[in-house]
């Protein structure tokens, strides 16, 4: 299919629906793009070829994405014997069986071809690891992909797969998607349950989901995996109607807030203000009730907050993971960053723990209470253009530099993972140099509807579809 990259996950499906093409033709055009872009990208790390095209013979399940290829992040989430890197030297596993949500996917019509890079343990916003190298960005190879999903992120922009499975736990769907100019929604907590892998690692800051190049392939895979399960800690509340329906239904006039505010006071780049600005002008003109106001809240409090409890849980995945391997790591296995991480999560207490996740549950509330009076709250996705690979480099640059650099790149989207709602990037701004600005939309908590109403209004007004990056197709 010379058109194939051409199509989104929705469109693939139709033509299989009309019997215009079978599913192996689609598996086969799909890897001929792996094979041709993925030297120059490093996007997708496991070849899962000759399962794909056992899969593609059928029979297929009748779900919305029914001979679609798919890719799934090589973190988090399990495919029966495959490998699972976590992107680290240390680890390295074969699943036994499909985790929860891999079933989902496979329900919905989709066929895995392989599985994506991401930094190790998914700690950076940023791919690029000791184990797995860097992952590059289709508008510009010598640029990141960001992270954690930036394999999966490279890979769609790319024109290899229309879709591909994410997780986001301070931003790794939404930072990859503006990166590389895709759209990224990080869902409800509990959205997307995953059981029977019920560990809930995180304590429900991390959430998985997909990237996809249209808002309703996005809107038809949720539609697809987020169903609530009874052993569900914390379901989220159920939705009115399917999210596909949403995408071209009117949002009506919305209260938009916007704000460039971040956790240092430092201002954002310039080009990035500019683009935010033009956003806000954009939504006016779409009839929304457009004013600047930031949420007004003690950033570094919130984040804060979090660290002791982040550091703990960290510390126990590890533990679990030695458990599984049987030994401890070596020391030229783990990334500094990973080491520096691994380290303060062992030092915490158990009443270090808990005053961690008390206060960030107080000051989480701050953040849903200023929605009271909006419906949407509106700001770039990343402080500055997309940094070049090794700006940002976890496995040579000091554990502290690392972090300040990110926090000066990656200031605006860890709150919405503190307070679990839904938090969507749309590709709406390019900076000069020919690189994605993604800018980010928050609802009400559980609100994902208002926000598949407004992407399909952006969409359709100030369409991205047609934008090619470098490496493509």
């Amino acid at each position: 299919m010379d058109d194939y990259s051409n199509y989104d996950g929705l469109g693939l499906a139709e033509l299989v629906a009309r019997k215009q093409v079978a599913p192996a033709e689609l598996v086969e055009a799909a890897i001929a793009r792996i094979q041709r872009h993925n030297p120059t990208l490093n996007a997708v790390v496991f070849n899962g070829f000759d399962d794909a095209r056992k899969q593609a013979k059928g029979p297929l399940p009748d779900g919305a994405f029914k001979g679609v290829p798919f890719l799934i992040k090589d973190l988090g989430i399990a495919v029966a014997g495959w490998p699972r890197s976590h992107g680290s030297r240390f680890g390295n596993l074969v699943d036994t069986e499909d985790s929860g949500l891999t079933a989902r996917y496979r329900a919905s019509g989709v066929i895995p071809l392989g599985k994506t890079n991401t930094p190790e343990y998914g700690i950076t916003g940023t791919t690029e690891s000791a184990r797995l190298g860097p992952c590059r960005n289709p508008w510009n190879p010598a640029h990141i992909a960001g992270g954690s999903s930036g394999g999966s992120a490279s890979a769609v922009a790319a024109g290899m797969v229309p879709l591909a499975h994410a997780s986001d736990g301070l931003g790794s769907i939404r930072i990859p998607a503006a990166c590389c100019g895709l759209v990224g929604l990080k869902v409800t907590r509990d959205r997307n349950p995953n059981l029977p892998d019920g560990y809930d690692y995180a304590m429900g800051n991390v959430v998985d989901h997909v990237v996809s190049r249209t808002v309703r392939d996005s809107a038809a895979m949720l539609d697809a995996t987020g169903i609530p399960e009874p052993g569900s800690p914390y379901p989220a509340p159920p939705k009115d109607r399917p999210y596909l329906d949403e995408v071209s239904r009117s949002p009506g006039k919305l209260r938009i807030a916007w704000s460039s505010e971040t956790p240092s006071g430092r201002p954002i780049e310039p080009e990035i203000q500019a683009a935010l600005e033009r956003t806000a002008t954009l939504l006016k003109g779409l009839g929304h009730e457009v004013f600047e106001r930031g949420l007004g809240i003690d950033y570094r409090a919130l984040y804060a907050s979090r660290g002791a409890a982040s550091a703990a849980n960290f510390a126990a995945g590890m533990a679990r993971l030695i458990e599984q391997v049987g030994r401890e790591p070596e020391p030229h296995e783990l990334e500094p960053l990973t080491w520096a991480s691994l380290k303060a999560g062992r030092r915490q207490t158990g009443a270090d723990v808990m005053r961690s996740l008390q206060d960030t549950r107080m000051l989480a509330r701050q953040v849903v209470a200023c929605f009271e009076d909006i419906d949407v709250y509106l700001s770039p996705v990343m402080g500055t253009p997309v940094p070049e690979i090794g700006h940002i480099d976890p496995v040579n640059l000091e554990p502290r530099e690392v972090n300040r650099r990110q926090g000066r790149v990656f200031p605006f989207t860890p709150p919405f993972n503190f307070s679990g709602q839904p938090s969507m990037s749309l590709p709406l701004q390019m900076s000069a140099s020919g690189l994605p600005i993604g800018m980010m939309f928050t609802a009400k908590y559980a609100d994902e509807a208002t926000l598949f109403r407004l992407a399909g209004q952006l969409e359709k007004e100030a369409p991205w579809k047609d934008r090619r990056p470098q490496v493509w197709g």
